[in-house]
């Protein structure tokens, strides 16, 4: 397969080099699952290797083995616990009580890690914008990682994603595998609460970005100092560094952004325009996984942008 993506379904529209079902309406947790076709277990197993044709058991040391086919997705010390894809998002169902709707899910890297994508029915206005929340679960099963939830702002106008990183909300945080309602119920609060703090977050830091004049001149030196350039560069390196850099100055100049020109609020928003429906200048058969990634972890250019726009 040439992409990172296995399994998946979205509402309304395709993505993943347009792989996956495409649904009409927001399902369940349970709905989300299965449409997904995640709706399989992993087990842990005995490993060995083989010496001289003798069968020669490794100790401490268990394979996670996928039941629908029966593939390695991690090895791991006989203590690894197991989450299974069900009970991973068991405590999402709790937060169905706030109407939270999910609107994707999938399986990426066949099967070693898997997510879900959910909207909160809440649009918040952040220095003037629509911004809709919606939060990503995703779970591993190659023992690299945990059960994560990340923030991804979403403004509606135009469908960029503004997850920044912010010193007074997190965009990212783990939760615990929860075996009873109660404990359920405390988790999916919790997950509630950094969400909307988060956005609380976002909204302070908007406007100390809309109140940050931002001068043509300081705006050439913003755009060097994101995209550099020296006498080292090959001149591919060079020309792409202009491609970037003349990129940028499309996106800061579309017609949504005339209000907030000449703010740092306009300037990040442009960024955040570039890194999310540019293409990349190597086009690799996983760089929409890759883009994927940055909507949990946080693109690095868009983080670059921030941390020098509050440092002028």
């Amino acid at each position: 397969m040439a992409s990172n993506f296995e399994t998946g379904f979205f509402v309304r529209e395709p993505a993943w080099h347009g792989l996956g079902t495409i649904v009409q309406d927001a399902p369940t947790s349970a709905d989300a699952l299965h449409l997904a076709e995640l709706d399989w277990t992993v087990e842990q197993k005995p490993v060995f290797i083989d010496a001289d044709g003798t069968k020669i058991l490794v100790p401490n040391a268990k394979a996670s083995v996928r039941s629908s086919d029966n593939s390695v997705l991690g090895i791991m010390t006989d203590k690894y616990k197991i989450v299974q894809n069900t009970e991973a998002f068991a405590f999402t169902d709790a937060l169905l009580e706030s109407d939270v709707r999910y609107e994707s899910a999938g399986s990426l890297a066949n099967g070693k890690r898997i997510f879900i994508l959910a909207r909160i029915p809440e649009v918040y206005k952040i220095a003037g914008d629509e911004v809709e929340p919606f939060v990503v679960f995703t779970n591993s099963h190659d023992g690299k990682g945990s059960i994560r939830v990340a923030m991804t702002p979403v403004r509606v106008v135009c469908q960029n994603t503004l997850n920044l990183a912010l010193a007074t909300a997190k965009r990212q945080w783990a939760t615990k595998h929860m075996g009873n309602m109660q404990e359920k119920m405390f988790e999916a609060q919790r997950t509630l609460e950094l969400a909307t703090g988060y956005m609380q977050g976002l909204s302070e830091e908007s406007e100390r970005m809309l109140a940050k004049k931002i001068s043509v001149d300081t705006l050439d030196t913003f755009i060097e100092s994101l995209f550099p350039m020296d006498d080292s560069m090959t001149q591919r390196k060079i020309d792409n560094v202009i491609q970037l850099r003349d990129g940028f100055r499309t996106a800061y100049n579309v017609p949504d952004l005339a209000d907030f020109k000449g703010t740092a609020w306009g300037v990040i928003n442009a960024v955040a325009d570039m890194v999310d429906h540019s293409e990349p200048q190597r086009k690799t058969d996983t760089f929409a996984e890759n883009r994927f990634a940055s909507i949990i972890d946080g693109h690095k250019v868009l983080d670059t942008a921030q941390s020098i726009l509050m440092a002028v």
